[in-house]
């Protein structure tokens, strides 16, 4: 490479702004730009809780690279949360527990039982913290990140690092096809239409915000219900709706959140609300983590893939982040079609 290679990340949420930080830290000398049409509060990263916990079901192409991801990413975070950006950047460590009353198998998660500092089985006198009848039970310590902090200081960063960012809405990757060597697709949603991939659906979340500042640590219990408390209140959540596109605020879905989130902990109820918020997860089985060369009439654009994390954009941004940017590497250094 005889020039500065230049790279076009499309998505500034939070797979696509860890992912330019990574370009950035990895392809020395890189000229990176962020393109993107919603930014900051705009974004469906900006609703999440920020819970380091994939859910079991996240999925990559294969076990081994699902086990990458979550590794790599929790080393990324492990690292960041070490540091003294800690604070501006909304990282903390967390730790809590995950209740059933009926199915062992809900307090269990292959998936960060080996990568977390601990993950263990609750005790008889644990399982009665959140009242009585609950059967199983898990403690386990992971970290959170505050993405409302997140986000712009992740912004901040990638500028200060001669990043560029620009307001852009892309409807084809042909618009891009003459601007940049190679461009990462990090759009999340609007994959479905940009690629055509009806894999890609939307799963609805509604959480409430509530100022509860006696929670210290997060609960999990049966049928989505968690409590998650952040550097902005505590999160209440939630709901996995399918193949959702509505975005209104449901008083039926919140009602319901209150109900499953007092359950563990009664005084919840008496919380002050902030705040309803939803947000549309990109679902896709697997995450699409890919290199593809498209051709538009006579001329080729060279696009890595990396979109589809549904509620764990957050957790595997940077695992995802750094496949993609070895993708990008090579990308750069030959010219195969399919990576």
């Amino acid at each position: 490479m005889n020039k500065a290679p230049k790279v076009g990340i499309v998505g500034a949420g939070v797979v696509g702004l860890t992912t330019a930080l990574l370009i950035q830290d990895e392809i020395k000398g890189a000229q990176v730009s962020i393109l993107a049409d919603k930014f900051e509060n705009e974004t469906t990263s900006f609703v999440a809780a920020g819970v380091f916990r994939p859910g079991t079901s996240f999925s990559g192409p294969d076990d081994g690279t699902t086990k990458q991801w979550v590794s790599q990413s929790w080393d990324h975070w492990n690292d960041l949360v070490m540091s003294s950006d800690a604070p501006l950047a909304g990282l903390t460590y967390l730790s809590g527990y995950i209740f059933s009353k009926r199915n062992p198998s809900v307090v269990r998660n292959h998936l960060i039982e080996d990568v977390v500092p601990i993950y263990r089985s609750a005790t008889e006198e644990e399982l009665k913290i959140c009242g009585d009848g609950w059967k199983y039970g898990s403690f386990f310590t992971t970290l959170l990140v505050e993405s409302r902090l997140y986000l712009p200081w992740a912004k901040k960063k990638f500028l200060s690092k001669d990043g560029i960012v620009r307001f852009k809405q892309i409807q084809s990757f042909s618009d891009l096809k003459n601007d940049y060597d190679v461009i990462i697709n990090c759009t999340g949603l609007n994959s479905r239409e940009l690629c055509s991939d009806n894999k890609l659906v939307p799963i609805r979340g509604q959480i409430i915000k509530v100022e509860a500042p006696w929670v210290k640590m997060a609960f999990y219990g049966d049928y989505d219900a968690y409590i998650l408390p952040g550097f902005e209140g505590v999160t209440l959540g939630g709901t996995r709706q399918y193949d959702s596109f509505n975005l209104d605020v449901c008083k039926y879905d919140a009602a319901g959140i209150m109900d499953r989130c007092s359950e563990l902990l009664p005084a919840l109820r008496k919380a002050r609300v902030i705040r309803h918020a939803v947000g549309l997860r990109p679902h896709r089985s697997p995450v699409r983590v890919e290199g593809e060369i498209m051709e538009f009439g006579s001329d080729t654009t060279k696009v890595v893939h990396c979109y589809g994390h549904g509620g764990y954009g957050v957790t595997c941004a940077p695992g995802t982040g750094k496949h993609a940017v070895k993708i990008v590497k090579q990308f750069l250094m030959t010219n195969q079609s399919k990576l």
